[in-house]
């Protein structure tokens, strides 16, 4: 993978950004091309012993606009998905998508070609930015029921279309996800099956997400510091409170998503399955928390007044439901019976 983006670049580019990009998927996917064209999406790989680095970049994203980084996140994690794959890195000026939902009703299948490659047929749900994207990776199956196998498709061909009906959000809907169509869509599978699954990337990966609701969260924070800065003495004892309450949630969730990285980067080809439902369900609790404090603490006007605070209130509930909650504790407790070393003790 090429040199990885330095953070300063990174927010240099995203300045400003939040009040320039309209209510909608279009602005997002133009923005996110404009970055990769920039190599500000090329970021250290999980498990690289810089996937700090790699979070803060992520975390950066989500405090600027949050369908922009759901973008931003699949793209990021389809390139560090190829390399692990051994596969070759997109140019710079394509943009990618990895959507893995499995959706009642809506699957595709491959078959195998002459060629070495396979074609796709069927729907694949939930695909955030597909429409604006050079590519894809998705999980697909074959024919008799084997799978999930990874494909990596060019969506800039026949047979490739997008609906939007589905599509109804009011919070997150700008992150444009869309159901894919494919009607014998020429592609090519990568790894073997249940590589997807398999790697010590799934559940690195999977911890990138946590980082971003925790970029989202600390975007809210930031209203509420910017706020009771400004009113200096008459902010009033429940902003300050408020304030308190948001710092010990985000510097404590901060601090797990930090030890995360070290384990990480110390056991880069180890499952990282109890850390990444550790720091989903932090970041979940977290993400509540600063909402309810804050939007107490600064009352209607900015929910009202404030288009991309709005926007930001709105979105971060819905982002934050990819977390399955209960589902995820309840794999999270049947872990910790059986790890042999847990992160209880400081």
């Amino acid at each position: 993978m090429a040199a990885s983006a330095p953070l300063s670049s990174i927010r240099e580019a995203l300045a400003g950004a939040r009040v320039r990009l309209a209510d909608d998927g279009g602005s997002r996917g133009a923005l996110l091309r404009d970055l990769a064209r920039d190599g500000l999406t090329r970021l250290p790989a999980p498990g690289s012993g810089a996937t700090l680095e790699r979070w803060r970049a992520l975390a950066a994203v989500a405090a600027c606009d949050l369908s922009l980084v759901k973008l931003y996140e699949g793209h990021t994690d389809a390139l560090a998905i190829l390399a692990e794959a051994g596969e070759p890195a997109p140019p710079f000026d394509t943009t990618w998508g990895m959507w893995a939902a499995e959706s009642p009703g809506a699957r595709v299948t491959f078959e195998p070609d002459a060629n070495g490659g396979c074609t796709l047929d069927g729907t694949k749900a939930w695909c955030s930015g597909a429409r604006h994207a050079s590519g894809g990776l998705l999980t697909v199956w074959a024919q008799d029921g084997r799978g999930p196998f990874l494909a990596r498709v060019d969506l800039r061909q026949p047979g490739v279309s997008f609906d939007d009906s589905n599509w109804q959000a009011v919070g997150m809907r700008a992150s444009d996800s869309v159901d894919v169509r494919f009607d014998r869509v020429a592609a090519r599978l990568i790894g073997g099956e249940r590589f997807y699954l398999a790697r010590p990337g799934f559940w690195q990966g999977g911890i990138g997400i946590a980082v971003c609701w925790h970029g989202g969260a600390v975007a809210v924070a930031e209203a509420l510091r910017q706020q009771t800065t400004s009113a200096g003495d008459k902010a009033g004892w429940h902003r300050w409170a408020a304030l308190g309450a948001v710092d010990h949630v985000l510097s404590a969730n901060a601090a797990l998503l930090r030890e995360a990285a070290r384990w990480i980067d110390t056991h880069p080809r180890a499952s990282a399955q109890a850390w990444a439902l550790r720091t989903r369900a932090s970041a979940d609790s977290a993400c509540e928390q600063v909402l309810h404090h804050v939007t107490r603490a600064m009352g209607a006007s900015p929910l009202c007044r404030d288009a991309a605070f709005a926007r930001l209130a709105a979105d971060l509930p819905v982002f934050v439901r990819q977390c399955h909650g209960e589902r995820d504790l309840v794999a999270l407790g049947e872990r910790v019976v059986h790890e042999a070393e847990l992160a209880w003790m400081p």
